[in-house]
Parts: C-alpha cells; structure tokens; sequence
C-alpha cells in the first residue's frame, strides 16, 4: 500500500452530529458535531478520511490473570486531525458541506489551512505508520487509525473483524478472541482461554487460570 497511490480530496466536510467510526466490544471511536473532515482517495474510490474536531477513544487494554487484572484502559480526547482509513459509506449521509465559520472554529483563517494540516498528517502516517500496519490491513475489511500524540509521531490502532493492534509509545496490545498480548514499560502478558504468562525483568511467570 504506497502514498503515491493515494490522494487527498480538496472538498471538506462536517459532521452533522455525533459519530461511531468503529466500535467492538472492545472500544469504540466517536466524533462530535461539527467535526470537519476530507476525503483519502484511491483512484475515483473514498477509502478514508482524516478528521479534525472533537471525539473520544476508548480502548480495553486489561488482561485478567491468575494474579488479578494487568493494565489499564486507553482513553484519548481526539482534539488534534487524526487519519482513518476504511469504509465511509455508513457515514457519509451524517456530513454537510463545511463554511468559513466550520473552519474559523478550529483556528483555521480558510480552508488551505486545513488541508496543509491534513497533508502533513497524511505524508507522516505513510511514512511511519502503513509499514507498521501493511501486513494487517485489507483495503476492503478493517479500519486503521493513526493519532498525533506529545511526541510528532503517530499511535497506530489497526481493526480487521476479531483482530485488534494497538501500538503507542508506551503500550502494545494485541488481541484476536481469546489471544491477548500486552506489552507496557517493564511486563509482558501474553493470555489465551487456558493460562497466562507474565515476563517481568527477564523472569517469567505461568499462570493457570
């Protein structure tokens, strides 16, 4: 999946009211009315978009062991564009043709303002993050997400069906029914319907549950 086979649209939208992008049983990711957002094209087909507005992330990140529950859940305020790439055809009857005033709320003097932003987060994710997430993401099923964070670079959440990636600075999760991998500073908990394993400081630990 290359760049140069993608293409952002020059159209801008907004949401007429609030948004589920995605949602499982094991999070979801919202927007907030008003939220704008441009097209991610491949050829004459919309595959994506990247949005800037209001929403939220929220991510089931914890592992029940025999020792108790390992991690915590992810939730992020979605306040910075942050790209999707998957379907949109659900939620295109949900955005109207953005204004001046769609713009002027998000510090934006005019639409080129906007898109510049777009373009660097679109030319930063195809750099970092689509050779992350390449062998993982079917153009026709799943979603991938990347969002800014404190340090200019990107968190990935990839989303096929069952299959789930999560890559940020300071998690890894990794989950696929019963299979679940977490990796956080210092632990490792790899888990499945039978039994657990812990990696703490180079020492593992079994558990049966």
């Amino acid at each position: 999946m290359m760049r140069e086979k993608y293409k952002i649209d020059d159209t801008i939208s907004k949401s007429t009211g609030d948004i589920r992008l995605w949602h499982t049983e094991k999070g979801f990711i919202e927007i907030n009315n008003g939220t704008l957002a441009i097209s991610i094209k491949l050829g004459d087909q919309e595959k994506g978009c990247i949005f800037h507005g209001h929403g939220k992330l929220i991510l089931d990140t914890i592992v029940e062991t025999g020792e108790g529950a390992v991690g915590k859940p992810i939730e992020k305020e979605l306040n910075d564009p942050f790209l999707m790439l998957g379907d949109t055809e659900k939620i295109k009857q949900h955005f109207s043709v953005a204004t001046k005033e769609d713009f002027a709320r998000f510090g934006y003097e005019s639409q080129k303002g906007f898109l510049d932003r777009a373009e660097d987060l679109f030319s930063r994710f195809f750099k970092q993050g689509i050779g992350n997430t390449r062998q993982s993401f079917s153009q026709d099923h799943g979603f991938v997400f990347a969002f800014q964070n404190q340090s200019s670079k990107l968190d990935i959440l990839v989303a096929n069906g069952s299959k789930l990636l999560y890559t940020a600075e300071d998690v890894v999760f990794v989950s696929n029914e019963n299979n679940v991998v977490l990796k956080v500073p210092d632990e490792v908990v790899c888990s499945n319907n039978r039994k657990s394993v812990i990696l703490r400081k180079g020492k593992s630990v079994i558990i049966k549950k």
